[in-house]
C-alpha cells in the first residue's frame, strides 16, 4: 500500500496513547469498567488467595477492557460511514457489544475456576 506510513515505534506508541486518552476521556462504558477494575484490584490485594491467583484474576479483567476498546472503535467507524439507521450498521454495533459480553463471560469463567481452585485447595 502506498498510503501506509513507515513503521516507527515512537510514533506508534504515540498513536496508542492518543487512543487510550480518547477512550478514557470520551467512553463512559470504558471509564465505568476501569473504575470497577480499580475496585477489584483493591479487593484482590486483601483477598486470602495466592499471589498467582490474584494476578490471574486481575489480568482477566482486562479482557473486558480490550473488548470494550475494540467495540468503541467499531462504533466510531460505523458512525463515520453513516448516521442514518441501517440494519448492517446496527448489526455491526450489536456484534461489537456481543464481543464485550463474551469477554465478560470468559472473565467470569476464569474467576470461577480460579476461586474454585483456591477454595478446594484450602
Amino acid at each position: 500500500m502506498h498510503n501506509k506510513p513507515k513503521f516507527h515505534i515512537i510514533k506508534n506508541i504515540g498513536y496508542a496513547l492518543a487512543g487510550m486518552r480518547y477512550t478514557v476521556t470520551q467512553e463512559k462504558s470504558f471509564r465505568t469498567q476501569l473504575a470497577v477494575i480499580a475496585l477489584i484490584a483493591v479487593g484482590l490485594f486483601f483477598a486470602p488467595i495466592s499471589t498467582l491467583s490474584k494476578w490471574i484474576l486481575f489480568a482477566s479483567t482486562w479482557l473486558v477492557l480490550i473488548a470494550e476498546a475494540f467495540n468503541s472503535a467499531i462504533e466510531r467507524v460505523v458512525d463515520l460511514v453513516t448516521q442514518e439507521h441501517h440494519p448492517l450498521a446496527g448489526q455491526a454495533k450489536d456484534i461489537g457489544a456481543f464481543g464485550v459480553f463474551l469477554a465478560f463471560c470468559l472473565t467470569a469463567m476464569i474467576w470461577g475456576i480460579v476461586l474454585y481452585g483456591e477454595l478446594v485447595k484450602s
